[in-house]
């Protein structure tokens, strides 16, 4: 008897341990997952391996693939739900029961070309993840039925081209493209004829960087740029310090091969290897790329009186990047913007942005240079500045460009991306298409080479109208004073 009860009592203890829960690392994350918004699906499986597909209710198509470990850092669960850092943004995913059949069904060749299907699953995607129909006054049932009837059962790729095109036209979305093929292009030029570009009988267009050397070469008047092609930097009067950050990406080391950007080109090369990266990893590299050349900016401007930032040249990139350079400037965690993903036919809850307290913050008055080309990830920092009382805005409202790119690749191998995201400030005030407001005019050309040319003949009165700008902001004491008790 005495050991029957032994037997017993040893029964029951191993039935409580096994009732006792897991520890939540190993309980979390193996599955298949979900998100909320931006229609993926990630699989995790044995714990070691993760699969990346694009869903919409007509495909399942794989997007990325590699080690657990590439990913695993982004990744936290909590109550039931998986969270992924991407850049700035944490994406929700929630558990289902198996991987969608239609994920593990491998399409025909035939299909995957046919251009009726690749349409579907554009338009698909577009129902469900376009952020601005309403916006944009669009009545989607209709665009869809109309272009959809211009393609016949023997539609052409290159017919299937131009109707996905006019779409994105149709749209007016602010971050739509379509690349396709190189082939596909080689169709097109040979359907449009070689004579059909117009040249510009002797007009000169002014690149961005260009003009952007031109400003900063003129205006600094002490130069302290050391090691950078993408932000300049040095006193631009006394002790008024001048940033100017060209560009939100391609501050990433990627150890791409000599032989792919003498083929390419570094920019698309760039751009081909990041594509092969997980995006987490590759977003990483940029704010580690940026943070580097912002020591060494801050120490040099930290003990001037004011900071000019200048943005008007910046067409965007990573709005990790921005919010890394933003940072030097906040003395404490800040909830800077909120945001809200297009799902299925309504939005995912707000999703708030913080940024933490820089160890080192500059207090003292910031004047941020805005105008019709600041696009994109750089008016995030646009927005992002609003929050941030010692930060005012001098030129012109932003481009209106602010919702995050959703990219997709279609059967045919295509790619395009569409806004499915409304960014929004802490009262929750959406600046697409009207762009970020200012707090000091300044007449500016909306037109990109209107801008740039009448900066580039004038740079003298664009310096000065700066420094006036800036004065008469001071004089009117507009700052607040509690950052710097």
């Amino acid at each position: 008897m005495k050991i029957f009860t032994q037997y017993l009592v040893l029964f029951f203890f191993i039935a409580i341990i096994s009732c006792v829960p897991k520890d939540k690392s190993e309980q979390s994350i193996e599955g298949t997952w979900k998100s909320i918004g931006c229609g993926w699906i990630l699989q995790i499986q044995d714990s070691t391996k993760y699969s990346f597909y694009d869903i919409t209710p007509v495909s399942c198509l794989p997007s990325n693939k590699g080690d657990l470990n590439e990913i695993k850092e982004s990744l936290s669960f909590k109550n039931d739900t998986l969270f992924m850092l991407k850049g700035v943004m944490t994406h929700k995913f929630t558990k289902i029961e198996k991987t969608p059949s239609i994920c593990n069904s491998i399409l025909p060749e035939n299909k995957k070309k046919d251009p009726i299907y690749n349409f579907e699953v554009f338009a698909k995607t577009v129902q469900e993840h376009y952020a601005f129909m309403e916006l944009n006054n669009l009545n989607w049932k209709e665009v869809y039925e109309l272009q959809k009837q211009k393609l016949g059962i023997t539609a052409s790729e290159i017919e299937l081209y131009k109707v996905i095109e006019e779409t994105l036209e149709l749209l007016n979305d602010n971050h739509a493209y379509l690349e396709a093929t190189e082939d596909i292009y080689e169709k097109l030029e040979l359907t449009n004829g070689e004579g059909s570009e117009t040249s510009g009988e002797g007009f000169t267009e002014i690149g961005d960087f260009e003009i952007a050397n031109l400003v900063s070469k003129h205006h600094i008047t002490e130069d302290m740029t050391e090691e950078s092609w993408l932000i300049n930097w040095g006193k631009m009067k006394d002790s008024i310090g001048y940033i100017q950050i060209k560009s939100m990406w391609l501050y990433a080391d990627l150890n791409i091969p000599k032989s792919l950007i003498k083929e390419l080109g570094y920019v698309d090369a760039y751009v081909k290897t990041f594509h092969q990266m997980d995006e987490g990893s590759y977003i990483k590299k940029e704010v580690e790329g940026v943070r580097e050349i912002m020591d060494k900016v801050m120490d040099d401007l930290m003990n001037t009186k004011s900071i000019v930032i200048d943005l008007r040249f910046n067409g965007g990139g990573q709005d990790a990047v921005n919010f890394e350079i933003l940072k030097r400037f906040n003395d404490q965690r800040r909830q800077i913007v909120t945001t809200k993903l297009k799902h299925k036919s309504s939005f995912s809850s707000i999703l708030p942005i913080y940024i933490e307290a820089s160890s080192n913050p500059y207090t003292k008055p910031v004047f941020v240079l805005t105008s019709k080309q600041t696009g994109s990830a750089a008016e995030a920092f646009a927005i992002g500045s609003m929050a941030m009382p010692h930060l005012k805005r001098i030129g012109t409202t932003t481009q209106g460009a602010l919702s995050t790119a959703l990219e997709k690749k279609l059967p045919n191998s295509w790619t395009f991306s569409i806004s499915n995201e409304i960014y929004m400030d802490n009262h929750g005030n959406s600046y697409e298409n009207i762009g970020v407001p200012i707090d000091y005019a300044l007449d500016y050309s909306n037109d990109r080479q209107t801008l740039f040319k009448n900066i580039a003949e004038n740079l003298d009165a664009d310096k000065e109208s700066i420094l006036k700008a800036i004065k008469e902001l001071q004089n009117n004491k507009i700052f607040s004073r509690q950052n710097a008790n």
